[in-house]
C-alpha cells in the first residue's frame, strides 16, 4: 500500500502556538481552526503597543512553536497633503511596532531550537494602489511587510521561518462587517475589482495560517502571500 500524505491530524497538531489580538481581526478565526486542529493555542488580547509588552508576553507564557502576529487598526483614509502626523505615527504604533518587538522578542529561543514559525497578519493594500486612498494605512501596513521580507531573510539560516499573509477582501469584523458586505455598492465593486467576485471566507485565511505554522511550510522564508482573491 502506497503512503497516504495529508492524512491524520494536521502537522500543527500538539504544537504551543501564539495568537495576538485573539479577539479582533483575523484572530478569532484562526485561534479556533488551530484549536480544531488539535494546536495547543496560547491566546493574548492586549495590542502589544507599550515598548515591553512583546517582551513581557513572550517571557511570561514561555517556549513557543509558533507565533501568529495579529495586529489591526482602522483603514483611516487620508490623502497625502491631509495627513496628520497623530494618525501617521498611530498606525506604525499599532501594526509595525510590536509586530517588530513581538518577533525580536521571540526569535531567539526559536533561534536556540533551530525551529520555529511567525506568521504575521498583514494586508496586500500596499500590493496594488488603493482606492480611496488610505496613504497613511498602507504604508503601515507596507512597512509590516518590508520588515517580513527583510527580517524573514534574515531568520532563515537559523531556521526561523517568518512569513506573512496580506490580506484583502476576506469577511471580518475589523474590514469588512456585515454592514459593508450588504452594501450595494461593495457588492458591485466586489464583482468589478476582485477576480474571484467574492469575498474570502476567515476559514480560508486560517487553512493558510495553519499551514504556514506548521512543518508542512518548512522551505518557505520571508514571504509576503497574498490572500485577496486574485486582487493584487
Amino acid at each position: 500500500m502506497g503512503v497516504v500524505y495529508g492524512a491524520g491530524m494536521s502537522d500543527v497538531a500538539g504544537k504551543r502556538i501564539l495568537v495576538t489580538c485573539a479577539d479582533l481581526f483575523m484572530g478569532p478565526p484562526v485561534a479556533a481552526h488551530l484549536a480544531d486542529l488539535g494546536a495547543d493555542v496560547v491566546t493574548d488580547f492586549d495590542d502589544l503597543r507599550s515598548p515591553d509588552e512583546a517582551g513581557d508576553l513572550i517571557e511570561s507564557v514561555g517556549e513557543l512553536d509558533a507565533v501568529f502576529a495579529n495586529f489591526d487598526i482602522a483603514a483611516y483614509g487620508a490623502a497625502t497633503v491631509d495627513i496628520e502626523d497623530e494618525a501617521w505615527l498611530e498606525g506604525f504604533d499599532a501594526l509595525v511596532h510590536p509586530l517588530m518587538r513581538l518577533v525580536r522578542a521571540v526569535a531567539p529561543s526559536m533561534i536556540k531550537r533551530g525551529s520555529g514559525s511567525i506568521v504575521a497578519m498583514t494586508s496586500s493594500s500596499p500590493l496594488r494602489r488603493m482606492r480611496p486612498h488610505a496613504v497613511s494605512y498602507v504604508t503601515a501596513r507596507a512597512a509590516q511587510n518590508a520588515f517580513v521580507r527583510s527580517a524573514g531573510h534574515d531568520l532563515a539560516k537559523y531556521g526561523v521561518r517568518l512569513n506573512a499573509i496580506a490580506q484583502n477582501f476576506v469577511e471580518n469584523d475589523s474590514y469588512y462587517p456585515p454592514s459593508i458586505r450588504q452594501n450595494e455598492r461593495f457588492v458591485a465593486r466586489l464583482e468589478r475589482e476582485v477576480p474571484a467576485r467574492r469575498l474570502g471566507k476567515p476559514v480560508e485565511t486560517a487553512e493558510l495560517a495553519a499551514f504556514l505554522l506548521g512543518g508542512e511550510s518548512s522551505f518557505i522564508f520571508g514571504q509576503v502571500l497574498s490572500q485577496d482573491g486574485g486582487w493584487s
